[in-house]
């Protein structure tokens, strides 16, 4: 009998999903570190991981790799993303396939970035796809998975549309896609409108918000530039009163995250996934705190 699917789990709203995200490791020392979290958090036993492909599909032969050891080796549920920026339809088709004879069901479908980031303009691939919508709908045709897709509470950088924002969420929907995971984000009402937004249109869409720990001042930064949107004053303000102590800083990461899934998860969101960056130490303690609030089956 197969295994129910994310959007099987989803659809019995029983209880908050649980999730974690993972990325390539780049050479020997990171792919120890990565099986070291992958082992910490299958012990946790979460709804389901995922692996991501890198902004622009650089880390593509690393992706499929990981994300088909994980799928063959553990007992995790295992997403793959896959983003259509810089490859041809021919391309993406083989990748799909690959999935595919893996075993791997789930796919978590992304336009992509250009190199240097989410400001970058975007540039279609002259043999590629548009935008996700259109590889939502090619990965469709091609064989039986769970998609899931990309949103953003903290509305994109490059349009600046709140209302296009959930207009392309909702065209991904009608494409085929099966739920949607925000982008990071650290002010609760973000996405709660984006919710309502996206209701407002008539589409159901399951939304799980993406919370990532801060864990140092020097990610402050970098999450700026992959998200594109600066982290709240008083989010920033709590982590530099820590000043130099890393474990004052990590601490307060920790606490800020958990406040953030909690008031998330007790306004009605279906679960939450947790950004790892490959440790799992910040993301343990912020799940261990919501499985004790929230529970599970």
């Amino acid at each position: 009998m197969r295994a129910p699917s994310i959007a099987d789990l989803l659809a019995r709203a029983d209880r908050p999903l649980f999730s974690f995200e993972l990325f390539p490791p780049r050479n020997e020392e990171e792919e120890r570190r990565a099986w070291f979290t992958v082992r910490r958090l299958e012990s946790l036993a979460p709804d389901f991981v995922s692996v991501t492909y890198g902004a622009n599909g650089t880390t593509r032969d690393r992706t499929i790799k990981i994300t088909e050891q994980i799928a063959a080796t553990t007992t995790l549920r295992t997403m793959a993303h896959l983003t259509a920026a810089s490859q041809s339809k021919a391309q993406l088709r083989k990748v799909i396939g690959s999935y595919a004879a893996a075993g791997i069901r789930h796919v978590l479908a992304i336009r992509g970035d250009m190199p240097g980031g989410p400001t970058v303009p975007w540039e279609r691939h002259p043999d590629g796809l548009a935008n996700a919508t259109e590889l939502v709908a090619m990965i469709r045709e091609l064989g039986d998975f769970c998609i899931g897709v990309g949103a953003f509470p903290d509305i994109h950088p490059q349009e600046r549309d709140a209302d296009l924002d959930a207009r392309v969420l909702a065209a991904k929907a009608a494409a085929g896609a099966d739920f949607a995971i925000t982008q990071l984000f650290f002010t609760p009402a973000r996405y709660f409108e984006l919710v309502d937004r996206v209701r407002s249109l008539g589409c159901d869409i399951p939304i799980i918000p993406g919370i990532q720990p801060v864990t140092r001042i020097s990610q402050i930064q970098r999450f700026a530039e992959l998200s594109g949107a600066e982290l709240p004053a008083s989010v920033v303000g709590r982590l530099e009163a820590e000043g130099d102590e890393p474990k004052a800083v990590r601490k307060v990461g920790v606490e800020i995250a958990g406040e953030l899934a909690a008031e998330l998860l007790a306004g009605g969101a279906p679960g939450v996934h947790l950004y790892t960056m490959n440790r799992s130490l910040a993301t343990r303690e912020v799940y261990a705190r919501l499985r004790r609030e929230f529970g599970r089956a």
